[in-house]
């Protein structure tokens, strides 16, 4: 079965610019977005992806929202979830219906410098901060805590003299446009088990 991913974004979108246009072993369905004003939608426009804008705060009752997004997401055939910088959480019931199916990129190596509060500049300034040496990306699966699901693949960043949050999120980002495509592409070709929270990388033979 093909992959077909919805991506969730809230921002200017250069992580769905990756994996859209590195979308070999899968197929970018749908992009999803609680706003109605950002680059994302631009870069949809621009590949021809449906866009689906959904803000939570319209709806009076959660449950309204989230049986509203599981429609559209049956509607799109989608059966994958790639949350690209999407600074909303995810509903309980979306991930009981897509666990093992969504995953998060995380501009850190988790489980360093995650859960609640920790996203964005909040990261780099934390890390900057801390003192160490190494940062990174981390790509996992997406469970009802913030930054706790099993981890698929991690990459090391240098912290290099002199940085600011700005620069170290500047080379962070780049690291993340190799990594989220790869890891999708990992998982499209069946090379990525996960069993419990236990992950296993298979070989490509």
């Amino acid at each position: 079965m093909q992959l077909k991913i919805a991506v969730f974004a809230s921002g200017g979108g250069s992580n769905f610019r990756a994996i859209v246009e590195n979308a070999h072993a899968y197929k970018v369905a749908l992009l999803v977005s609680n706003r109605s004003r950002i680059g994302a939608l631009e870069i949809a426009r621009h590949y021809s992806i449906p866009q689906f804008i959904l803000n939570p705060a319209a709806f009076a009752v959660q449950d309204a929202y989230v049986e509203r997004l599981l429609e559209a997401l049956r509607e799109y055939q989608v059966n994958f979830i790639a949350l690209a910088g999407y600074l909303r959480k995810i509903p309980a019931p979306v991930v009981r219906a897509f666990r093992g199916r969504m995953v998060n990129i995380h501009p850190a190596m988790l489980p360093a410098f995650g859960g609640k509060g920790y996203y964005g500049m909040r990261v780099h300034e934390a890390v900057l901060k801390s003192g160490v040496q190494t940062t990174g990306a981390t790509v996992h699966f997406v469970d009802e805590e913030y930054d706790r699901g099993p981890i698929i693949l991690q990459r090391p960043v240098p912290v290099t003299a002199g940085d600011t949050p700005a620069t170290l999120a500047r080379r962070v980002l780049e690291m993340e446009h190799q990594l989220y495509p790869e890891t999708l592409h990992l998982i499209a070709t069946g090379r990525v088990h996960l069993s419990g929270r236990t992950i296993t990388l298979k070989n490509s033979d």
